[in-house]
């Protein structure tokens, strides 16, 4: 099978459409929801949306002096069999803030037995303090293969709070969560098929707790933002991972023009399974210096982290530049920028089993060495309500995970891990065109090529994925929105019979999966001021495709329900 070469030349053609569904808000009392400049410029590919953050590896080129607000489409696209597209949302204006009554409650019903609800209870403004509670469940009683073999379900509360005193926060979350997946991956070419929904099942329990404090003047010299948090996961069979973490940000200005950043991460995993206890100890620390020359923006650094992963061997202790170069060629117009950097990146079974949740037992996992990595790119408003972004990353990585099909039971999955260095070369672009409240229009195209060198290929990574998104608000009353993602076809491992003079045996061979072609589209309808309904329809091209190999998805899937605003 020909390998994709490190640098591939790249097509890149996007596809059409996506979500808006932002809750109606209104009623004056409600509550300030926090916003932060975000401007994204800078990726690293991810599977599905995972709970995974690898902004540390990124080095961001300096902000453009414009007020914004992330962008997002809540609730738009139903899971369709944890594929959920890595396809991040431009960054677009800080509209006016309208009255918030901070407090809704969502329920619905679709095809394939499936039960939606969720509830978001918030207490309203208030300059003292803010709590709340989140809540949302999705199941579906049948799937795509055998009816109830192929049933899923997810189910997530969480609670926050913050107190505020001066220009201090102090917060607590806590997260708790189930999942409940089966593995129905199994042949279907044989008499006897599985008829036993929960000899199939795997469940997975989620906890995290965090405690932190943070500085809310954006004009005081010193900004930190300190938390303390402690991660527990757990499936169904043996395996139990245990995560205590520490994560700071800190500025310090030391004139108009400079200033001193120090951020850091510790973590502490104790991962046990079938076969034993592993320990999993994680630091990183990354100081820079900051300066800001008229259009010209400089910040040198380095990242220094250790890892108590000894997976291939590697070197547990890594120091990686961190410098980054900007210039503002015309003022909220056009960005340029380049760097050079690299960091370690830690990688858990809690994030894991977010993106693939048909893990096979006993895994071994290792944090990723990224780096060195060099990257160039622009960020470029060239009309009003137009933002366009591009940028190019090539990296060297040590320990990059795949998943590849575990060899005695092709309904689970291994990590796998190339024994030298594989090389990536990424492209991104993105595009968003805003018209206020009334269109939107988005596309965004990514190529992912990797070099691998004991691997026979990246398995389970796709080298293209496009979104085109959209939302059109025809009345007042009415919003509807769309989205067409793709993601090219990328490769398990599986067996296919081959004769000999001995008969008939099974040889393991490399297979591709289905390339995806997904049209989601959404409609909200207002009844009056605090009475809507919803409706959703997933993959209405109806296409059957495999992301993970051998887990085919549902067909078109449709969800309709009612929202209460109070």
């Amino acid at each position: 099978m020909k390998r994709t070469t490190y640098y591939t030349y790249l097509a890149l053609a996007a596809l059409t459409t996506a979500p808006l569904a932002a809750q109606a808000q209104k009623k004056p009392g409600g509550k300030i929801e926090e916003a932060e400049v975000e401007i994204v410029k800078e990726r690293v590919n991810q599977l599905p949306e995972a709970a995974r953050n690898y902004e540390k590896v990124a080095i961001e080129p300096p902000a453009k002096q414009a007020a914004s607000t992330t962008y997002n489409y809540p609730d738009f696209r139903l899971p369709t069999d944890r594929l959920n597209p890595a396809v991040r949302v431009l960054t677009i204006r800080q509209e006016d803030l309208l009255p918030l009554t901070g407090n809704y409650v969502k329920a619905g019903l679709g095809n394939y037995g499936t039960v939606y609800g969720k509830a978001y209870l918030h207490n309203t403004r208030d300059d003292r303090a803010s709590y709340g509670l989140d809540f949302s469940h999705l199941s579906s009683s049948r799937g795509p293969i055998d009816k109830q073999n192929s049933r899923q379900s997810q189910t997530r509360l969480g609670l926050n709070g913050e107190i505020y005193n001066g220009p201090v926060a102090l917060g607590a979350k806590l997260d708790v969560g189930r999942e409940r997946y089966n593995f129905y991956g199994y042949n279907r070419n044989v008499p006897d098929l599985p008829d036993d929904p929960d000899a199939l099942k795997q469940v997975f329990y989620r906890a995290a707790a965090k405690v932190y404090v943070r500085n809310r003047s954006a004009d005081a010299p010193f900004q930190y933002d300190l938390g303390v948090g402690f991660n527990y996961w757990k499936d169904q069979f043996e395996a139990r991972e245990s995560n205590f973490n520490i994560g700071f940000k800190s500025a310090y200005s030391l004139a108009e023009k400079g200033r001193v950043v120090v951020n850091g991460d510790l973590s502490f995993i104790s991962q046990q399974d079938s076969i034993g206890t592993v320990s999993r100890p994680f630091v990183q620390i990354a100081p820079s210096y900051e300066l800001l020359l008229n259009r010209l923006a400089i910040s040198v650094g380095a990242n220094l982290g250790y890892t108590g992963d000894t997976i291939n061997d590697r070197n547990q202790f890594k120091i990686y530049p961190a410098v980054r170069v900007g210039y503002t060629v015309t003022e909220d117009k056009f960005l340029v920028y380049a760097g050079l950097g690299g960091a370690l990146q830690r990688v858990t079974l809690y994030d894991l089993t977010t993106e693939n949740p048909w893990l096979a037992k006993n895994q071994r996992v290792a944090d990723t060495r990224r780096g060195p990595t060099l990257y160039v790119g622009f960020n470029s408003t060239p009309a009003r309500n137009l933002e366009l972004n591009a940028k190019v990353t090539v990296s060297n990585d040590q320990n990059l995970y795949f998943y590849n099909n575990n060899a005695r039971d092709t309904t689970k999955f291994d990590l796998v891990y190339d024994e030298k260095s594989t090389q990536l070369l990424q492209v991104h672009a993105e595009a968003l065109y805003n018209a206020g409240e009334k269109f939107r229009l988005g596309l965004k195209a990514d190529y992912n090529g990797y070099n691998t060198k004991t691997l026979a290929e990246a398995f389970h990574r796709p080298k293209f994925q496009t979104s085109i998104f959209g939302s059109y608000n025809a009345s007042e009353k009415l919003r509807v929105g769309a989205e067409l993602y793709t993601y090219s076809s990328s490769y398990g491992t599986g067996y296919r019979p081959v004769l000999t003079p001995a008969g008939t045996v099974r040889e393991r061979v490399v297979l591709p999966t289905s390339s995806v072609i997904d049209l989601n589209l959404k409609a909200d309808y207002r009844f009056s001021e605090n009475l809507s309904i919803f409706a959703m329809g997933n993959n209405l091209l109806n296409r059957q495709y495999q992301y993970f190999l051998n887990y085919p998805v549902k067909g078109i899937n449709v969800l309709a329900g009612v929202t209460y605003d109070f």
